[in-house]
């Protein structure tokens, strides 16, 4: 996985006032733990552009007063009017304690339900996986060609490698749902085509599971 480097400076003091001062001075009070000490320090909003404001995931080297800190960030607070970051949270990483985090969902291949007018559905943007730091994935590839109307792709259809899914199994990422303007014959008529391939598809007809209803709902 990407790692991006940010700068900062240790904290002394972690009270209100020192809070409102260091805000005041546009940087942001940051703490990183999971190490033997936790650590109180400070960095420039402007650090955070291309950890925050990016769709790809990255963890970070942290540089406070000459000490180097591989993390990755847990917690990010934002202030409810202006969106200033008010406080960020940090993960020490160590090669043999596993670590969550988010990682981005990319879509590939043209699902057969869109082709025939369905509507592409992908409620997650991101999955949370658990693993340990080398084996944290750049982004989770899915493919959603076997998709056809009426169909749902479930975090359990999902191949990981070295990595956990934080999620259940039933977490529908993606679904192709009938739309108005849909083909339903066209859609039919290559389902007759592949009828032969039904086994070899890790996909699930909508209406499956009670459990994956409920799930969605």
């Amino acid at each position: 996985m990407k790692s991006i480097t940010i700068q900062g400076t240790k904290r002394e003091n972690v009270g209100k006032k020192s809070t409102k001062a260091l805000r005041d001075a546009e940087l942001v009070p940051c703490v990183v733990y999971g190490g033997k000490e936790t650590l109180n320090f400070s960095t420039e909003e402007k650090s955070f552009k291309d950890l925050v404001y990016t769709p790809e995931a990255h963890t970070v080297s942290l540089e406070v007063d000459g000490q180097t800190i591989p993390a990755v960030l847990q917690d990010i607070q934002f202030h409810p009017l202006t969106d200033k970051i008010l406080h960020a949270d940090f993960y020490q990483l160590s090669d043999d304690k596993p670590v969550m985090m988010e990682v981005p969902v990319r879509l590939t291949g043209r699902s057969r339900g869109v082709v025939a007018g369905g509507v592409l559905r992908n409620p997650f943007r991101k999955l949370k996986v658990k693993a340990l730091p080398g084996n944290l994935p750049d982004e989770i590839v899915v493919d959603i060609t076997a998709l056809r109307i009426g169909m749902k792709l479930y975090v359990g259809d999902i191949k990981t490698d070295n990595f956990t899914f934080m999620h259940p199994d039933n977490a529908v990422v993606a679904a192709v749902r009938m739309a108005r303007t849909a083909i339903k014959g066209a859609d039919l008529d290559d389902e007759e085509e592949t009828e032969g391939e039904e086994g070899a598809e890790n996909t699930t007809p909508e209406g499956g599971e009670a459990a994956a209803e409920n799930a969605e709902a």
